[in-house]
């Protein structure tokens, strides 16, 4: 049985050793647990953005501190994702994984209960806590759960799939809920999700002693890599607050730089460091976290201001908006699970990812052209088909990420690949949004309709995505020559 190849030969994985190896019916749990934990998570991220709005009416919200619902839960969660991989790796994946499982499904009771924007804002802060502890290191024990090319590779299918398809669906049930019961319902929701993994999970997930804190409790290295990526985050999602060229936003992203650089540096020295620079030499992991980053900063614009422009320029409601977006989740789950394992075995992983992100080049130039008065069937269906390409890229880009790991490395190559995405989705929040709201009130400012200062707008991002997914290309290209098996 063949096995990913690394840019060293992989060593033994100490943390497992002693242990009985899972029986095939055990790691279909397992992985059945690692996907539903993915889901639960990815659905939440989405599931909230239908109901601010309800959200701002209930608990009196001001607008501005309406975004920090999305941003107290993106700041936790992408700055805190390198570090949960590592410490997953030191203490045990199963451990972690279970522990941000509880972390998460009680901070979803919290925000459910909530009764004033602090409360809310507090809940979501410690589901991003939650929401790092567990998928930092989810990738890393399916990983080693599934050693053979074929069958990790439909592994990560399945994995890939519940992201892609939570996203999309969170949408739909988001608006249903809403408007059929409260808001307070799309976190409660988490609870007997929450609730079962944990119960299946600490019966089928492998147990693993993990390397001990004395292999690499860094704790300096700790501190400067969390408070830099915090720092970071904290000044991409206030950038359409602050502006580009504030003085919060140069002197934060300055902050954040000098405190990530003395972080590169002390993992170079240090005698245990948290993050193994040895990593960053695999052309392949380096190569699709880059291309990861620019492909979900595109994304961004899809997803989340297409949903926008569905309510706001053609007048949808929140469940009809989810309805509007269900058939990309569809070609995506079809895609993923039903031939992308098998393109990857026939093409390689490279060539897979290379026409995953044509189609999704394609998908973001016809948004480019859409119109004031949009017809679904003929204006927007096509691009939701268009759609799979992100089945095919995703699970591909996931082992391309992973396939540069030895085994002892594997919670920390999980959780850089997840950092890298919540790094691209600020910057798509950021960059995409900023650039969409100042072409819509400049425009307005000429006498524009709001439909149509609007419409210009999401053009205007929708052209900076496929520009995105243009360099995403070029890079996967460039850097991703070697065939994986």
């Amino acid at each position: 049985m063949s096995a990913v190849p690394t840019t060293s030969p992989t060593p033994v994985d100490t943390a497992a050793v002693g242990d009985t190896p899972p029986t095939a019916r055990a790691r279909r749990l397992a992985l059945g647990v690692i996907a539903t934990g993915m889901l639960m998570i990815i659905l939440d991220g989405s599931i909230v953005t239908v109901a601010m709005p309800a959200m701002q009416q209930d608990l009196g919200f001001s607008p501005a501190g309406l975004s920090w619902v999305v941003n107290s839960y993106l700041i936790a969660f992408g700055s805190l994702l390198l570090l949960a991989g590592r410490l997953g790796d030191l203490v045990g994946r199963r451990r972690m994984f279970l522990a941000g499982t509880a972390v998460f499904t009680a901070a979803s009771l919290l925000a459910g209960a909530a009764n004033a924007p602090a409360v809310l804002i507090a809940a979501r802060f410690l589901q991003g806590i939650g929401s790092a502890m567990a998928s930092a290191v989810g990738l890393g024990i399916l990983v080693t759960l599934f050693p053979g090319a074929r069958e990790r590779a439909r592994a990560i299918a399945v994995f890939s799939f519940t992201g892609a398809a939570g996203a999309s669906l969170g949408q739909v049930l988001g608006g249903v809920l809403t408007d059929a019961l409260s808001w307070h319902w799309i976190f409660f929701i988490n609870l007997p999700i929450g609730l079962a993994a944990l119960a299946v999970g600490t019966a089928v997930l492998p147990r693993n002693r993990g390397l001990g804190l004395a292999a690499g409790a860094d704790v300096v290295g700790a501190l400067l890599v969390t408070a830099g990526l915090m720092t970071g985050i904290y000044a991409v999602v206030q950038i359409e607050h602050n502006g580009w060229i504030s003085a919060p936003t140069l002197g934060l992203g300055a902050l954040s730089l000098l405190l990530l650089a003395g972080f590169v540096v002390r993992q170079a020295t240090a005698r245990t460091p948290l993050m193994p620079l040895r990593i960053l030499r695999s052309r392949a992991v380096v190569g699709a976290n880059v291309v990861q980053m620019l492909m979900v900063a595109a994304l961004f614009a899809f997803q989340f201001l297409l949903a926008l422009h569905l309510q706001q320029v053609l007048g949808y409601g929140a469940a009809r908006t989810g309805l509007a977006m269900l058939p990309a989740a569809v070609v995506v789950g079809a895609v993923s699970l039903g031939v992308s394992a098998r393109l990857n075995a026939r093409f390689g992983e490279r060539r897979v990812l290379l026409a995953g992100l044509v189609l999704l080049t394609a998908l973001l130039a016809l948004l480019t052209r859409l119109p004031v008065e949009a017809d679904y069937v003929t204006d927007l269906l096509p691009v939701m088909l268009l759609a799979a390409g992100f089945g095919l890229a995703l699970p591909a880009l996931t082992s391309l990420g992973m396939s540069g790991a030895g085994e002892h490395d594997a919670g920390l190559a999980s959780g850089l690949f997840n950092t890298t995405q919540q790094i691209g989705m600020a910057l798509g929040v950021a960059v995409l949004s900023t650039l969409a709201a100042a072409r819509t009130d400049t425009l307005l400012a000429e006498g524009s309709t709001r439909a149509e200062a609007l419409t210009s707008g999401h053009h205007l991002a929708f052209t900076v995505g496929t520009a995105l997914l243009l360099t995403a290309f070029v890079t996967a290209y460039t850097l991703l020559r070697r065939r994986t098996r």
